[in-house]
């Protein structure tokens, strides 16, 4: 019994990897999901287990220069993207409704190929968010969904590549890319130091991004639901990504209306700034580009519930 239940089991996972989309085969990380998924739990028992016991006894790094660095080359990585993405379909054949993925091996549907493991790839260079949190001991940063955003979209991910490396199914890639190029500025600037402070007054907006970008990516996939015919190959990313849209959508709503309408993820109103570094006039996101544990703090102290101690 339990050897017919293996085989079935072993001839499924077959079959499911020999439906992949052939033009990945000889990229890297695209042999199988072996390799992914040992990173992701490399990852997840480094962020939950590993990195907290080397850190236990230790001081915070500071990181300033590498998290400078980091920040803009995401800047610089995500620019790229989207350009790819728009110059392999979205601005040239797609007509942005219920675009299929071109099998073909023409030059532009390669490209779409291309961009589209580039941009899986880089949700794998992105772990170092939360690399970085542990490293600089900011554990209140490190929120389930955090860790959950961080560990399953690249794996999602690399099924949806693996099957429709393009295709309407691209549009949230290329648009959260180009949240990436706003946020990572944002973090870069941040990361710089207190100088730069005055350069952030837009924080609040950060939110409004993200919002509007779970917005566009939920009403582009619920497309599919409504039009007669719509040849796009496979429909079941197009659910995950409408689920994606709508449940961070429902958890930024969240956290904008705690932190901007009742004021309660924001410092204190009057605290000054002081020279030991406890207080200062704006606050900086945290750089792992999410806010939903609604914890804001500046790059030499941190404000938590409206009041701010050193770090």
């Amino acid at each position: 019994m339990i050897h017919e239940v293996r085989t079935k089991v072993m001839e499924f996972y077959e079959s499911l990897l020999n439906g992949r989309d052939v033009r990945l085969k000889d990229y890297p990380l695209m042999h199988g999901p072996s390799t992914m998924t040992a990173i992701l739990s490399t990852y997840i028992i480094f962020v939950l287990y590993a990195g907290p016991r080397i850190m236990a006894n230790r001081k915070p790094f500071q990181l300033k220069g590498p998290m400078i660095f980091y920040n803009f080359s995401m800047v610089a990585l995500s620019t790229f993207i989207v350009y790819e993405f728009l110059m392999s379909g979205w601005l040239t054949s797609y007509n942005w409704r219920c675009d299929p993925v071109d099998n073909s091996d023409s030059p532009e549907a390669l490209r779409m190929v291309r961009v589209a493991w580039l941009f899986l790839f880089s949700k794998f260079i992105e772990l170092m968010d939360t690399v970085f949190f542990v490293l600089r001991k900011k554990h209140s940063q490190i929120t389930f969904l955090h860790i959950f955003h961080h560990s399953f979209m690249p794996w999602t991910w690399w099924w949806g590549v693996s099957y429709a490396p393009g295709g309407m199914g691209s549009f949230h890639a290329m648009v959260n890319s180009v949240v990436h190029i706003i946020m990572y500025f944002y973090y870069g600037l941040s990361a710089a130091g207190p100088q730069f402070q005055k350069f952030l007054w837009w924080k609040k907006y950060m939110t409004a991004i993200q919002l509007v970008q779970f917005v566009l990516v939920s009403l582009h996939a619920t497309q599919y639901y409504f039009l007669e015919t719509c040849s796009y190959q496979v429909p079941l990313f197009l659910h995950l990504i409408w689920i994606y849209g709508t449940f961070f959508f429902i958890l930024f709503s969240n956290f904008w209306y705690q932190a901007y309408v009742k004021g309660k993820r924001l410092p204190k109103q009057g605290e000054k700034e002081k020279q030991n570094g406890t207080a200062s006039g704006s606050t900086s996101l945290a750089n792992g580009k999410h806010m939903e544990n609604g914890t804001a703090y500046y790059e030499n102290g941190s404000a938590h519930n409206g009041k701010v101690k050193k770090v």
